[in-house]
């Protein structure tokens, strides 16, 4: 064993020269999946020229700004100006990933720390229903928000999405780790459960937090559903189900390519900036380091 440990020269801190074939592999694997990254930000800025071009081009020889105009002044030509269908993504996407961290906390510290009859009956729900894709849902999903009243408002594309199986598991598993002589030494203390909650369990699994608002706001930020069968009132759809129908709209083949590579661009982008900013977190949850 030690013989082998001594054979082990990766040092993550520094660089080794027996590395070099690791780094070669993670270069070539993280070229390979940035081609489609920066693909659609040069379609976005490609002309109509370069777009119906054939064969098609990778990267854009003359970048303009023009398919942006062409999407600002399409929009205010409409009776809805963009900016009102961006304050309704990012109000319901905020709203949507404060309620979702919430729920899912409480539910993943219930089903890990606290004792009740049927938790684990719960608990086997709960990874049933990662099984269950929301179009399987869809129309029971329907009568129950129009039963309930909230057709036709903003609540109507906040509630279907805060049911979030994957975020109850991920933080369950994060919380599982977490010592129960440090929750019995904070009852000692007089410590409620709200207060362990809180103040223990809590800072103790940021990394999965972090990693759900990441799941969430994919979740909400490119989702049209909600716009497309729970509402009829086009000034509180949403961007993704404006970015949609763009091309329908348009009515223009040649425009309506232009417009859509600008879509794809701006609901993508604010993955990618959300992702790169928190991407030690998400690499630490993935690592199941809750606990250091």
């Amino acid at each position: 064993m030690s013989a082998l440990a001594s054979s082990i020269k990766f040092n993550p801190k520094k660089f080794h020269k027996d590395q070099w074939k690791f780094h070669l592999t993670l270069t070539i694997l993280s070229i390979f999946m940035g081609l489609p990254i920066l693909f659609i930000i040069n379609h976005a800025f490609k002309p109509f020229t370069e777009l119906f071009a054939y064969p098609p081009r990778f990267f854009v020889r003359q970048p303009t700004f023009e398919n942006f105009k062409l999407l600002f002044n399409f929009s205010a030509e409409s009776g809805i100006p963009l900016s009102r269908y961006v304050f309704n993504s990012l109000f319901t996407t905020i709203l949507v990933i404060l309620f979702t961290l919430l729920i899912s906390s409480l539910a993943a510290f219930a089903l890990s720390k606290m004792e009740f009859k049927g938790k684990k009956a719960l608990d086997k729900i709960n990874t049933l229903a990662l099984m269950f894709v929301p179009v399987a849902v869809a129309i029971p999903r329907f009568f129950i928000i129009v039963n309930i009243g909230i057709f036709n408002t903003y609540w109507a594309h906040i509630i279907p999405l805060l049911a979030m199986p994957i975020g109850i598991f991920l933080l369950k598993q994060f919380m599982d780790q977490v010592p129960n002589e440090l929750l019995e030494a904070a009852k000692m203390d007089g410590a409620s459960n709200l207060r362990i909650y809180w103040s223990v369990l809590l800072p103790l699994v940021k990394p999965a937090l972090v990693t759900v608002a990441i799941l969430t706001f994919q979740a909400s930020w490119g989702n049209s559903e909600g716009s497309s069968l729970f509402m009829d009132k086009e000034s509180i759809r949403t961007l993704p189900f404006y970015l949609d129908t763009l091309v329908a709209q348009s009515g223009n083949i040649v425009a309506g390519a232009g417009l859509s590579a600008v879509a794809g661009l701006i609901m993508f982008l604010p993955n990618l900036l959300l992702f790169i900013f928190l991407q030690n977190k998400v690499m630490n949850s993935m690592a199941h380091t809750g606990i250091k």
